[in-house]
């Protein structure tokens, strides 16, 4: 009696223990996605960074360049003029790339953002519908549990008929041996 159910449990419970585990297996799946796609943005974010630092650095040397005054009587030349031009232009052309490159690191962010929300979205419908199943085999559960406990009541009847029957034979194959033997003697 009791190792039916035990049996059938014992059925159950690894079904929903392996639905369990299949949730936990995309787990790192997505840990390793979100770190893949954080090695990346962080690589950009540095690129940027280091231009931002060329582009201090740079700065420095035009400062410096509007302070020498290689003329006579202490002037500013036209050669000296033209050295501070031409490190403007590098600036310039340094704040171009660091607008491009800090473009690409926020059109990476969003990226990553939409692709986060759909995997979420997706997660989610797994989710839901590893609820579905698992309550589907909690319902299913139930039912075998009921007619588990159906079968054990018709099982107890049964017993107690055969005992019945079996007390009801041997009552009357006593009776049958003591008449007989009653009969044998006289």
């Amino acid at each position: 009696m009791y190792r039916r159910t035990s049996a059938c449990f014992a059925y159950l419970i690894p079904t929903s223990c392996s639905l369990l585990l299949i949730l936990l297996a995309f787990a790192p799946s997505f840990a390793r996605q979100q770190t893949t796609d954080t090695v990346g943005y962080e690589s950009q974010r540095r690129k940027v960074n280091e231009l931002l630092a060329q582009r201090s650095e740079r700065f420095g040397q035009f400062d410096e360049s509007l302070r020498r005054r290689t003329g006579i009587f202490g002037l500013k030349t036209k050669k000296d003029m033209q050295a501070s031009i031409d490190i403007l232009k590098q600036i310039v052309l340094m704040d171009n790339d660091i607008f491009y490159e800090t473009k690409t690191l926020l059109d990476y962010k969003e990226f990553e953002k939409s692709q986060i929300a759909e995997q979420a979205s997706e997660y989610d419908g797994r989710i839901n519908g590893y609820i579905k199943t698992i309550s589907k085999l909690q319902q299913q559960q139930e039912q075998l549990a009921s007619q588990i406990s159906a079968l054990e009541k018709t099982n107890q009847l049964y017993e107690g008929l055969v005992i019945l029957l079996g007390l009801t034979l041997l009552g009357g194959g006593a009776y049958v041996f003591i008449k007989r033997q009653k009969l044998t003697k006289t």
